[in-house]
């Protein structure tokens, strides 16, 4: 599997999965790391690892900001510096925990594992949506596949029609509809369906007088390495797209690597159990099976070495693949990344 682009902002966590008072232990890009709320609002981010022994952080307590370790008591500040200890003598200038810069934005908490002082806030992508008036209960899973696979399915909504057909089926109104890659000036590449004039899907009929027809959106929003948001929208045809069906939907679909062989799946649903049981059918019994499948058949071989077969369908997601190819190799020659 390719190596991650280290100077991008990732998701680790969305801000109430931190306990207060508590730390969050969370498998990142393949390290171990705690999190946790500062006095002052603020969030710090350590490697989970002693550097005396090497015991988690995780395995110790907290005392206000400090983080103590439980096995010879080693107390570390949010910036990783060793502040105190029950020996004799100041703490050695080598027991330091390592650190990553780590910002809330729009109800995340987004860190940036290259170049701490490359590390613009700025540059994080805007979901702002997330902080609409609309409530909404935010959710996490881990799922076993390379993100790359789990995005290559995000930005290929065609297969809504053959494994979401129960669920969030669009009665094949896809294939006759017009499909468009877009790359915008900051980076964002929108993988859109756009269907005018088709089918309705069953559960908007109930809502429509019989036989008419509606017009529907797919867009999905990817920005590198893996934060995207799905725009969908369900009108009565030949109304621009005024009459709505139901509000516009707007979702974000956050994928971290944990390891190379798994990944943290970050979303959003109505606060209701049926949102909740429905969003777990999507991602865990239809999504998740197919993408687990493909990680398992391709057995560590690299995705290009196993020669895959491109359709027009696949063209976002084959252009996301492009671009962090191209940051991975603008690292590696060390060129500053713009994503």
């Amino acid at each position: 599997m390719s190596e991650y682009v280290r100077n991008l902002w990732y998701v680790a966590a969305w801000v109430g999965e931190v306990p207060d008072g508590g730390v969050l232990a969370r498998t990142l890009l393949d390290v171990p790391y705690i999190i946790y709320r500062l006095g002052d609002g603020s969030y710090a981010m350590l490697h989970d690892r002693c550097p005396h022994r090497f015991v988690p952080l995780s395995k110790g307590r907290r005392e206000g900001d400090r983080i103590v370790c439980g096995y010879h008591g080693l107390q570390f500040d949010g910036a990783g510096r060793c502040v105190h200890t029950e020996f004799r003598g100041d703490p050695p200038a080598s027991a330091k925990v390592a650190t990553l810069p780590i910002v809330e934005r729009h109800g995340a908490l987004w860190f940036w594992p290259g170049d701490a002082e490359a590390a613009d806030p700025a540059t994080i992508p805007d979901f702002s949506f997330l902080q609409g008036p609309q409530p909404m209960a935010r959710s996490h899973l881990t799922m076993r596949g390379n993100y790359e696979l789990v995005t290559d399915n995000l930005m290929d909504l065609s297969h809504a029609e053959f494994i979401h057909i129960e669920s969030f089926g669009v009665n094949g109104s896809l294939f006759g509809g017009e499909h468009s890659v877009i790359q915008d000036d900051d980076g964002a590449i929108w993988n859109n369906w756009d269907m005018t004039g088709c089918e309705p899907p069953e559960w908007s009929k109930p809502m429509l007088d019989p036989g008419a027809k509606v017009d529907m959106w797919l867009h999905m929003r990817w920005h590198a390495p893996a934060s995207m948001a799905l725009s969908v929208g369900v009108a009565k045809a030949g109304t621009d797209r005024q009459e709505m069906i139901v509000p516009q939907l707007l979702n974000p679909h956050i994928i971290t690597p944990e390891t190379k062989n798994s990944s943290h799946y970050f979303y959003d649903h109505e606060p209701t159990e049926a949102a909740a049981e429905m969003a777990r059918k999507v991602f865990v019994e239809e999504d998740e099976p197919m993408i687990e499948a493909a990680h398992d058949a391709l057995a560590g071989t690299d995705f290009w070495d196993a020669r895959p077969v491109i359709l027009p369908s696949d063209a976002g997601a084959i252009r996301a693949r492009r671009r962090l190819m191209q940051l991975r190799s603008r690292e590696r020659e060390g060129q500053a990344v713009s994503a």
